[in-house]
């Protein structure tokens, strides 16, 4: 909050705003809200990986059909990505919040009734629309509301949450889908034990979005930038109330002035025919992408849409593939080199579910603890920058030597390395989308970035549906060389340790 609301020269979205607040009890209850809908999304996005060694006999699903069904998902995040960030920039974080986290759930919980794969598949990707959304808001939402001093440290806690909905789903696919005593016949729909577990992992997402339907407060960031000063001042009220509950102070200041003249001429609404009024839409839709692209924004938007490109083809293309390729190793040996178990495994059946597949996937996903851990004590320090560029390049190394070694045992300790070393990139990377845009920019930006992920994420799980059977070793060594590219990218990018949010 500004000092004095009289002193005009004073910029208008300037850290102050949110550091006279302090830090307490209401950025922790942020934390895990957020926190938990950061997580919402993971178990939509993943529960596809762990529903695959049972479904595809339901299903009747080949190796490309289940690259098609886990590209679904980033097909629609990819559509959504964009659309829903712009819409966040001009209605308000907390609203697209609610709708894009809704869509999630309500579209993830009817996937469980679709007798059929193409029905299915149309389901996840209405689904993944709504993540689409979700992911860039919640960051964007978040960090305006942190002080510049513990931003770094903030968003890293709230990445983690990523963590937590992978062992969320992990965990509740080892409880649920091996048990076949959780199957009924509706007579058109036989519902098997990973229907179930496909209702279960919507609930985190309707859970999330009638939350912050009822409770949380819109980004006084963007109230300030859309001349909502009352409702800004109320929430920095609330704020102020929450993290000094214990303190007799009163709250310092009686009001904001922040609009500009030019603020003015750039939000007047434009008259003429539906015509003109259509044209003028669609120019400011496009806008945003327009400005990331030209000026000073343009050399870190081109780097960040390489790494962002080479991260998600590396990390979701093997990700999503890991519960697939833990049961083809399932009796020992290495995935890729064991070719007959491979062509055999198409005739095996689903049932009785090998539960050692959901156990290998549990410690997968638990193995993120510890670069959470990393990024969280020293992202403050350090700085996302350096930390992307090294996490990179470690990921790299590993996802290559998960290529050489011949065993079960060893795939999975190199998995578990790539996990604990691929999060930190994901956690700078959330931290460095937020602090390289402006407010009037950042959802827009991070909306651009991902859907650029997105693709890269489809193309990613086509390669390895369609290679996985005949040449496993192709995408393993594209993975590692397009992370190491990664890797090398982000050294161009400025460091923005503990800057303020403009």
């Amino acid at each position: 909050m500004p000092r004095r609301a009289q002193e005009d020269t004073e910029p208008l979205l300037s850290s102050t705003h949110i550091d006279e607040n302090g830090f307490g009890l209401f950025h922790w209850l942020l934390l895990v809200v957020c926190g938990w809908a950061n997580a919402s999304d993971a178990v939509e996005i993943l529960c596809v990986s762990f529903l695959l060694p049972t479904a595809r006999c339901d299903l009747h699903l080949t190796s490309a059909d289940m690259g098609l069904l886990t590209a679904s998902i980033f097909l629609g995040m990819m559509v959504g990505g964009y659309v829903w960030g712009y819409l966040a920039d001009r209605r308000g974080r907390r609203s697209i919040l609610v709708i894009s986290l809704a869509v999630n759930g309500i579209f993830g919980a009817v996937a469980s009734l679709a007798p059929s794969f193409w029905l299915f598949l149309l389901l996840r990707f209405f689904s993944g629309v709504g993540v689409g959304g979700s992911i860039p808001v919640i960051f964007s939402y978040f960090s305006e509301f942190q002080p510049r001093l513990r931003r770094g440290a903030m968003i890293s806690a709230l990445a983690t949450f990523w963590m937590a909905g992978n062992i969320l789903a992990a965990g509740v696919a080892w409880l649920v889908i091996p048990r076949t005593s959780l199957n009924a016949h509706w007579g058109w729909l036989n519902f098997q034990s990973w229907r179930l577990f496909v209702v279960l992992c919507s609930v985190p997402s309707l859970s999330s979005a009638l939350i912050f339907r009822l409770f949380m407060p819109e980004s006084p960031k963007f109230l300030m930038e859309a001349r909502r000063e009352t409702e800004a001042l109320f929430v920095f009220q609330k704020m102020f109330k929450l993290n000094n509950r214990c303190a007799t102070k009163p709250f310092p200041v009686p009001g904001l002035v922040i609009r500009s003249k030019d603020d003015e001429v750039k939000n007047r609404a434009t008259s003429g025919s539906r015509c003109q009024q259509f044209n003028h839409q669609l120019k400011q839709a496009l806008d945003p992408m327009k400005q990331l692209f030209v000026g000073p924004l343009a050399s870190r938007s081109v780097v960040l849409l390489i790494i962002f490109f080479c991260i998600s083809f590396g990390y979701y293309g093997l990700w999503m593939w890991f519960p697939e390729l833990f049961k083809r190793a399932e009796d020992g040996g290495s995935p890729c080199t064991n070719v007959s178990r491979v062509q055999n495994s198409e005739n095996e059946s689903c049932y009785p579910v090998k539960t050692a597949v959901y156990m290998e996937g549990f410690v997968t996903a638990a193995s993120n603890l510890p670069g959470n851990i990393f990024t969280i004590l020293l992202m403050d320090r350090i700085g996302g920058k350096i930390l992307l560029s090294v996490s990179l390049v470690a990921s790299s190394m590993s996802v290559f030597i998960i290529y050489v070694v011949k065993t079960k045992a060893q795939s999975l300790i190199m998995s578990c390395v790539f996990s604990g070393v691929s999060v930190i990139s994901w956690n700078a990377l959330d931290v460095l989308g937020t602090e390289l845009y402006p407010t009037q920019l950042r959802s827009s930006a991070l909306g651009v970035f991902t859907g650029v992920g997105r693709v890269a994420a489809i193309m990613g799980n086509v390669v390895f549906g369609q290679l996985v059977d005949s040449n496993c070793a192709i995408p393993l060594l594209m993975v590692s060389a397009l992370l190491l590219a990664g890797g090398l990218a982000a050294l161009r990018l400025p460091q923005t340790k503990q800057t303020e949010l403009t």
